[in-house]
């Protein structure tokens, strides 16, 4: 227990109707504590996409199979791969995509593909997506779910706020104080620090910001569920 609050995996809950589930899942990392989300979007084929796995223990691998079929497992960004092999256990009949640099990290990660700029063709129907690249500490895959006009971020948008739920003092004192993160939604840290190649940025935020979104998933913080194109323009500027 932290500060009166109980570190623990959240159900699966459903937050577009047959469409997107998610569910929350405690991060230690560097003394902070804050929760993380994997994202499970049903295909228009009927099978499943998992996005951002978190480990999936057993009452988490029977609630997704009551939802369907799971065809893909998605490592969508350079710090959203280590329960990438909790899912392919669960799931060992579904193809893992990584963005590219994982396979750096881990080479001992087996995978089947690496996302890029275009969705496979099994799923072109349901999503667009674009790879974030240009930063030397972190990449990302972002996804726009055409359907449900819902923009699906792993670190590229973080959105700590007074209402964020299972939040530590460290992580608030960065945040807030550091980073001035705090009600003020950026990229992660990394992102900041990293900058590199700016025009391809630029180039990947404009297609980004062309999707006809009207919410954010994110990994990290508050859901983004109004305004989410105004926030998303001034998190980048």
């Amino acid at each position: 227990m932290i500060n009166g609050m109980i570190w623990k995996m959240k159900d699966l809950y459903e937050y577009q109707t047959n469409t997107i589930w998610i569910k929350e899942y405690p991060i230690h990392y560097a003394g902070t504590k804050f929760n993380s989300r994997m994202t499970i979007i049903r295909l228009s084929s009927g099978n499943l996409f998992i996005h951002s796995p978190c480990n999936i223990d057993e009452p988490t691998k029977i609630a997704i199979k009551k939802l369907g079929k799971v065809e893909f497992i998605v490592a969508p960004g350079s710090y959203h791969y280590l329960y990438v092999e909790s899912a392919q256990k669960a799931f060992p009949n579904a193809e893992t995509f990584i963005c590219p640099g994982i396979e750096i990290k881990n080479p001992q990660l087996e995978f089947d593909w690496l996302l890029g700029n275009r969705p496979d063709k099994r799923w072109e129907n349901d999503f667009e997506q674009v790879l974030v690249r240009g930063n030397k500490y972190i990449w990302e895959v972002a996804f726009y779910h055409k359907i449900t006009k819902t923009l699906i971020l792993v670190d590229l948008i973080e959105n700590f706020t007074d209402e964020t739920e299972d939040v530590n003092w460290i992580l608030k004192f960065w945040f807030k104080f550091v980073f001035r993160m705090w009600e003020n939604p950026k990229p992660a840290p990394e992102y900041q620090l990293g900058w590199q190649d700016k025009n391809a940025v630029s180039k990947t935020f404009k297609k980004i910001l062309s999707w006809d979104f009207e919410r954010i998933v994110i990994s990290h913080g508050d859901l983004i569920e109004k305004n989410a194109k105004e926030v998303a323009i001034r998190a980048w500027q």
